[in-house]
């Protein structure tokens, strides 16, 4: 059962929620080149998801060197045992993250990790990411951007709305349809993407999903200026979604590279 608050915001966001659903990304992936090209920037939206859920741990729990407790002992288990599905899933006997598995998933398939993996080297290396995001395609500069202006916003219900409407509530119906495409399509190489898709809309439709709107809803509570902040910053997740998707059918509209033949 979800809290009447949450459906109450999913009522109102559901205009956006049903131009996310009906985006004609969905049936735009007609071969490998075409995957490649969305892989190397839905990429970008499997990493950043990963810094909303850490900044609600860290605003949720206790993260200091002197442990003391923090909130409410009921989102401190949600948010904990989300993080560590997302973080430390077994998948095949192993543990991984979901980001990794993503990224094992695009090499499978013979796609490029150079932009990711240019952005993450230059954290590594000591660059702002809001700098270092200046190297990644410009549709996945705009949602990452869009995702960290949220994280250091510091506000717990737009951090809560944008990890829960902007992500978990939309996912299974989103993968679903990606799914449904490269089970048509047959490619054998994609085997690791499809596990990945289908992980995630079994996880988030069954548990990660009715946990992040129960979290949601402890955050804001009764309080109307927290909700409307949540629908704020859920509207601009959703948005930001949208022009990432846009950006997606936009790459594939280019025309492929001509490949020449130097043997003749």
């Amino acid at each position: 059962m979800y809290p009447p608050r949450f459906l109450e915001l999913q009522r109102r966001l559901q205009p956006l929620r049903d131009r996310l659903m009906a985006h004609p990304v969905y049936g735009s992936l007609h071969d490998l080149h075409g995957l490649h090209k969305f892989m190397s920037l839905h990429v970008f939206a499997v990493w950043d998801f990963m810094s909303l859920l850490k900044a609600l741990q860290r605003q949720l729990t206790c993260v200091d060197e002197v442990w003391r407790p923090v909130g409410d002992s009921t989102s401190r288990a949600l948010i904990n045992e989300i993080v560590f599905g997302e973080e430390s899933d077994t998948i095949d006997g192993q543990h991984t993250s979901h980001f990794e598995m993503y990224v094992e998933a695009i090499r499978q398939c013979g796609g490029s990790t150079a932009g990711i993996d240019a952005v993450i080297q230059a954290v590594e290396d000591g660059e702002d990411v809001l700098r270092a995001l200046l190297q990644a395609p410009a549709p996945a500069r705009r949602f990452s951007t869009n995702t960290f202006e949220i994280v250091r916003s510091g506000s717990l219900p737009a951090i809560a709305a944008s990890f829960t409407i902007g992500r978990e509530d939309v996912i299974p119906t989103m993968f679903t349809e990606l799914v449904r495409d490269l089970h048509r399509q047959g490619h054998a190489d994609t085997s690791l993407l499809i596990a990945y898709l289908e992980r995630h809309i079994e996880v988030d439709g069954d548990e990660h999903g009715p946990m992040a709107a129960q979290l949601l809803a402890n955050v804001c509570g009764d309080d109307d200026s927290q909700w409307l902040k949540a629908e704020q910053a859920a509207s601009d997740a959703l948005t930001a979604r949208l022009g990432l998707w846009d950006g997606v059918v936009d790459a594939l509209r280019q025309p492929q590279p001509e490949v020449i033949d130097r043997s003749a």
